[in-house]
């Protein structure tokens, strides 16, 4: 049988291995409880929980989500129940599992960042935290943490001396300089980088005349933005020596083997899962079977392998 497995956090202490590379992306799998009926979600490599902030959010004004060829906007807002919440309810579920589960943390300030991440370390069922960068800061006026490699930097340094938990930052695609971020958050002490998050994007109500979601803009996910994620993850990989995360527009196996092949260690299925409940197995047994139809014995044989 070939081997599937990741080591996720290499430098870590704790580490984070994963049976195989097929992750659940931030807010598109609840907190993973709501889809064990469906499938057997032990299977997987990993799942990431919806984003988590240090208070309970109510989210973003309706509408928040709306369909766009091959993709959909959304525009929750991180509506979430807070880190305590979370810890109360959530976490003593996880510790029964097989499966890691990685928190992903947000916040409107570094401050914010660094009290979610050290109320998570050593919390039973909690083996990792996916660190958003994507939030606006608001300490400089709604920019996004993850445009400037400087701001990347500085909530990455504090987030990992707040945990030793192994640390992921997703990185947003809404600037010109994915490489130099992805470089200063991992030497900041990421463990590994995950991208790309959501891209810009609004749609407008010709009738009405009016933004189609409530909040005006929104993420565009789903197969409309792969090619973007595509070559960003090619481009990271090629920057960074630690383990890089693909994500965007992945709902097949194919997909994922192109991201894995651009130098992802692992893939996350998002949106996908909007339309397919059971799309992160499906990607997963994709994955097993091309390996089997060219012979493959080990996962890392493709990693980077369009690279080379």
């Amino acid at each position: 049988m070939a081997n599937l497995s990741v080591q996720l956090a290499p430098h870590n202490k704790k580490g984070l291995r994963l049976a195989n590379p097929v992750m659940t992306a931030s807010g598109t799998f609840g907190y993973g409880t709501e889809y064990s009926h469906l499938f057997d979600i032990q299977r997987l490599g990993a799942i990431v929980c919806k984003g988590t902030t240090l208070r309970p959010r109510e989210g973003n004004s309706q509408p928040r989500i709306m369909e766009t060829p091959s993709g959909m906007l959304n525009s929750i807002g991180l509506q979430n129940i807070g880190v305590k919440a979370l810890i109360r309810e959530k976490a003593p579920v996880w510790a029964g599992w097989q499966v890691p589960v990685i928190v992903n943390i947000a916040g409107e300030t570094v401050d914010e960042y660094a009290e979610v991440a050290r109320e998570l370390d050593g919390v039973p069922g909690i083996s990792g935290l996916e660190v958003n960068i994507s939030c606006p800061n608001v300490s400089a006026g709604g920019v996004e943490f993850g445009v400037r490699p400087e701001s990347a930097a500085r909530v990455t340094a504090l987030v990992r001396a707040n945990t030793s938990l192994p640390v992921l930052v997703k990185l947003t695609p809404n600037t010109g300089e994915i490489a130099r971020v992805a470089v200063a958050v991992a030497e900041a002490g990421a463990d590994a980088i995950s991208l790309i998050n959501t891209v810009r994007g609004m749609a407008i109500d010709r009738f009405t005349r009016k933004a189609l979601l409530g909040n005006r803009t929104g993420g565009l996910s789903g197969p409309a933005v792969k090619p973007i994620a595509l070559a960003m993850v090619y481009e990271v990989a090629g920057v960074v020596k630690i383990p890089v995360v693909g994500c965007g527009g992945i709902t097949s196996g194919n997909d994922a083997i192109e991201f894995i092949m651009a130098g992802a260690s692992a893939v996350q299925v998002g949106s996908a899962s909007f339309v397919n409940p059971r799309a992160p197995l499906d990607v997963l047994v994709g994955i097993e079977q091309f390996m089997a139809r060219e012979g493959i014995k080990d996962i890392g044989e493709l990693v980077g392998a369009a690279r080379r």
